[in-house]
């Protein structure tokens, strides 16, 4: 193949076709006559969401059933069989990396487990974008303001126990889906209100439907929520060289810390565990927290250091939430 071209492997959904073509914008632009080309792969997460699940229609339902903690905590803890497993959204697209068929990969972040498939490298993290979860609502109402006993779409442990914490008297539904498939059921009224992220959101042209943009100290985003992954093999200084021209230090720094807490904590990208780093000048500050469904024990932790330790800061968190007590509810779920 021409050194002037790459091969770029996405999956097909409107955000990872958006995602990207806009990290193919990017290249172009640095590198005037580069041919990007596309090839679209259909990855395991793709394929389930596509396929009915009864479980899913099950667990739905036992959702709702009231307990003694109160509407529809009683199988929130069934929910981690439900979603997809670690590296779903990546595998394929790995494998074509390995294989030559592609020669680069854009990711959502926060879909990357924090080991990646021998051979392969996160070569450039371009500027992040909102970080935080929104509220989708029928009624346009944000959080505080949803009625008691509304039901609240998410398939992401990470978001439930938050809810829990902040509103016992919502009810929790499983919602899966690709973003345009979320909306409509919102505005179908299958549930009153979705959490979705402010980044695909706003990518995709939806903001005008973001009824609240939540607080992280509130609702702790995802480890690399907002940030684009391009990824590559290890060895291949060209395209690690082309890709480099997008790369944002501010982001890879906050992503650093991150996928350091993921991995210190031994678990995937969909666990109930989030984290969320920021900067103030060469200061890091990373906030973690590890949660059962149903909001019963909230671990919350955070270190500050220099931003050049990064990866040791988010490796240091993950020891104090250990210690916490973490590994424990971990360790719980995944035996569920």
């Amino acid at each position: 193949m021409s050194t002037n071209t790459v091969v770029l492997g996405t999956r097909g959904s409107a955000l990872a076709l958006w995602q990207a073509r806009e990290i193919a914008r990017q290249l172009r632009a640095a590198h005037p006559g580069l041919e990007v080309r596309e090839q679209i792969i259909v990855t395991t997460g793709d394929r389930s969401q596509a396929t009915p699940d009864r479980r899913l229609a099950d667990a739905t339902a036992a959702l709702a059933r009231p307990t003694s903690s109160g509407p529809g905590t009683g199988s929130l803890a069934r929910i981690p069989n439900l979603v997809e497993g670690k590296g779903a959204w990546v595998v394929e697209i790995e494998a074509a990396l390995r294989d030559g068929s592609i020669d680069l990969a854009v990711h959502s972040l926060k879909d990357v487990p924090a080991e990646l498939a021998e051979g392969l490298a996160l070569v450039a993290i371009p500027p992040r974008a909102d970080p935080r979860d929104a509220i989708v609502s029928r009624a346009g109402v944000g959080l505080d303001a949803l009625p008691p006993g509304s039901r609240v779409g998410t398939s992401s442990l990470r978001r439930v126990c938050q809810l829990r914490a902040a509103r016992r008297d919502l009810q929790i539904d499983v919602l899966r889906g690709n973003v345009d498939t979320r909306l409509r059921k919102v505005a179908e009224g299958v549930v009153d209100a979705a959490v979705l992220a402010c980044a695909g959101l706003d990518r995709l042209g939806f903001s005008d439907r973001i009824a609240e943009r939540l607080d992280p100290a509130r609702m702790l985003p995802a480890i690399g929520q907002g940030a684009l992954a391009i990824e590559a093999r290890a060895d291949d200084q060209r395209v690690t060289a082309l890709c480099r021209r997008l790369a944002d230090p501010a982001a890879e720094a906050t992503v650093a810390a991150e996928r350091a807490l993921l991995a210190g904590l031994g678990v995937g990208c969909r666990t109930p565990v989030a984290g969320h780093a920021t900067l103030s000048g060469d200061r890091l500050t990373i906030r973690g927290l590890v949660g059962r469904p149903d909001a019963s024990q909230m671990l919350a932790e955070s270190v500050t250091g220099p931003v050049a330790e990064a990866a040791a800061l988010g490796s240091q968190l993950a020891r104090r939430l250990l210690d916490a007590g973490a590994g424990r509810i971990l360790a719980e779920l995944q035996a569920v």
